[in-house]
């Protein structure tokens, strides 16, 4: 035994050795489990080929599901057709593969998933980055991109891909998370709209912010697979939250929430069209001015009139401002008692084809 034992009378250690044994096995499978989950990086195509064709800015925002092969185009279109970097936390082969498969796809793709923070400063990381054409985000788990990107290079160099004149994209989480605020997950839950409209305010509500910083999607909070699993009341309870700490002289927030097997295609000005694989497939514009200081903390939702509206493959949405020239239609709904009533329909698809057109401030 050691010489630092030996000063240590027997009963002594016949207590606390056990604790020390204790500790370290269990410390050692984080250990371990840390050490076993370097960088991911797979490569596709050539990228030491020339881009094909000039680059221009734009956001691809996916609200989860299956991509649309039109929306796709437009990307990588925006990236001429070159070098394009997938970034994710959990998987990312298949939209790898999928990208390659396109007919008119990029040149190379380069996918690149982490498994911890100190992955965003590696050099092979940011060098990628630097020289992608377009950036997408994969679906997964957004409290990870939080926890590992917020504040760090790859964050730095997101916003300056944008500021270039860049496209970047991001589907499911990856949309989460390009809003100026952001519901983080970060209990590694996933709120219900019926848990969120009972407790808006409750610490499940992890509301995040500071981390991308996109001029379209300023004042802007992104949800996905909307419709598919009832989101509007969290969504409603987001912007609420979102806003608690918002000045009385800026704008009220916006809520976007994007059906899945649907993508939303912006443009560096902000004017944006949908983009769907089927017919039903939409984007939601939620008007926050109704929520702001809406209930007290502590007590479930209470707001309304909200107004929303639908935007689908016929309509012109502009951001950040949430105008929409020839929306589906314009709702009206009032939340309370821990529950979402629809109160109105302003407008028929027959209406706003005829010209209708909705701002989401009043």
């Amino acid at each position: 035994m050691p010489r630092l034992f030996t000063l240590v009378p027997s009963f002594v250690l016949a207590v606390i050795l056990p604790v020390i044994l204790a500790v370290v096995s269990t410390a050692a499978p984080a250990l371990a489990d840390t050490s076993a989950a370097p960088l991911e990086r797979f490569v596709y195509g050539n990228p030491a080929a020339p881009t094909p064709a000039p680059v221009s800015g734009g956001l691809l925002l996916n609200g989860g599901g299956a991509r649309n092969a039109k929306a796709l185009r437009w990307f990588f279109e925006k990236a001429g057709r070159g070098h394009i970097v997938i970034l994710s936390a959990s998987f990312g082969k298949d939209t790898a593969a999928e990208f390659m498969r396109h007919p008119q796809g990029p040149v190379s793709v380069e996918l690149l998933i982490f498994h911890a923070r100190a992955q965003s400063s590696d050099r092979a990381v940011l060098a990628a980055l630097a020289h992608a054409d377009g950036i997408f985000i994969s679906g997964g788990d957004q409290s990870r991109y939080v926890n590992f990107w917020r504040g760090t290079e790859v964050a730095r160099l997101l916003d300056a891909h944008v500021a270039a004149g860049k496209p970047l994209g991001g589907t499911s989480a990856g949309l989460a998370i390009l809003g100026e605020k952001l519901y983080g997950a970060m209990d590694d839950g996933s709120v219900t709209s019926k848990e969120a409209l009972a407790a808006p305010f409750s610490p499940a509500i992890t509301i995040e912010g500071d981390f991308l910083h996109l001029p379209q999607l300023q004042g802007v909070l992104t949800d996905s697979h909307f419709k598919e699993r009832d989101r509007l009341g969290r969504l409603l309870a987001f912007l609420a939250k979102a806003q608690q700490d918002r000045p009385d002289n800026a704008a009220a927030m916006i809520g976007l929430g994007i059906d899945e097997d649907t993508a939303l295609a912006v443009e560096p000005d902000g004017t944006a069209r949908v983009h769907a694989e089927t017919a039903g497939g939409t984007v939601w514009i939620v008007d926050g001015t109704a929520l702001r200081r809406s209930s007290p903390p502590g007590s479930a939702l209470k707001a309304g009139p909200i107004k929303v509206t639908i935007a689908d493959a016929g309509s012109r949405i502009h951001l950040p401002s949430g105008k929409v020239d020839q929306p589906r239609a314009v709702q009206q709904y009032q939340a309370a008692d821990g529950t979402l009533s629809r109160l109105s329909t302003a407008a028929s698809m027959a209406a706003s084809r005829n010209g209708l057109a909705s701002s989401a401030s009043p």
